[in-house]
Formats: structure tokens, C-alpha cells, sequence
């Protein structure tokens, strides 16, 4: 549980104040987004895809999946996200992932050198 809540905050410190940046968005509308999120790359990139293959794949992953999911998500809202606030976001996400990861191997007692 705590590997979830260190993905979580990580994601919602980046996520929120984006969003809130980058759409005017409500405070509620940006935690519940992070949360969403967080809880698919968590079942899908950090318990699937890191597992089976290694950190790199695992991250790209990751940033296309939230580049996917914070799209529909800001259609959905009528957000005015841009291609380029979104790409902003999704890299300072990729960064963050691929930083946790390598705290989720080095905390297992496995490096998570084999990219």
C-alpha cells in the first residue's frame, strides 16, 4: 500500500498544479483526474508491464498511457488542454515515473538497471 501512496502523492504534485495551470480547472475535478490516473498506471505500469519487462518500457508506457488519459479526460470536461501543455505534463510525469521505478527496484533489493 505505501509504494501506492508514494505514486499517488508524486503524481499529484505534478498533476494538480498542471492541470489547475494549464486548464483553470477546479481543485476537485484535478485531485480526482490524478487519482484516476494514478490507480490505472498503478495496476497497468507498476504491477504489469514493470514486472514483465524493465524500467524504460515500463515509463513509456506510463506517459503514453496518461497522454491518452488525460486527453479523453479533458474532452470529456471541455478542458482547453493544448498538445503542448499536454506533452509538458506527460514528461514531467515520465521523469517522476521513471525515478519511482527505480526506487521500486532498489527497494526490492533488485536494481532496475537492466534498461
Amino acid at each position: 500500500m505505501s509504494r501506492f501512496l508514494v505514486k499517488l502523492v508524486l503524481d499529484g504534485i505534478i498533476l494538480v498544479p498542471f492541470l489547475m495551470w494549464f486548464t483553470e480547472a477546479s481543485l476537485f475535478s484535478t485531485i480526482m483526474t490524478a487519482l484516476g490516473l494514478t490507480v490505472i498506471a498503478y495496476l497497468i505500469g507498476d504491477q504489469m508491464i514493470l514486472r514483465a519487462t524493465n524500467n524504460v518500457i515500463a515509463t513509456l508506457s506510463d506517459a503514453v498511457l496518461a497522454a491518452v488519459y488525460l486527453w479523453a479526460v479533458a474532452a470529456w470536461l471541455d478542458w482547453n488542454l493544448s498538445w503542448r501543455e499536454l506533452l509538458v505534463t506527460v514528461v514531467a510525469l515520465g521523469v517522476a515515473e521513471f525515478v519511482y521505478h527505480r526506487y521500486l527496484g532498489f527497494r526490492d533489493g533488485r536494481q532496475a538497471s537492466s534498461e
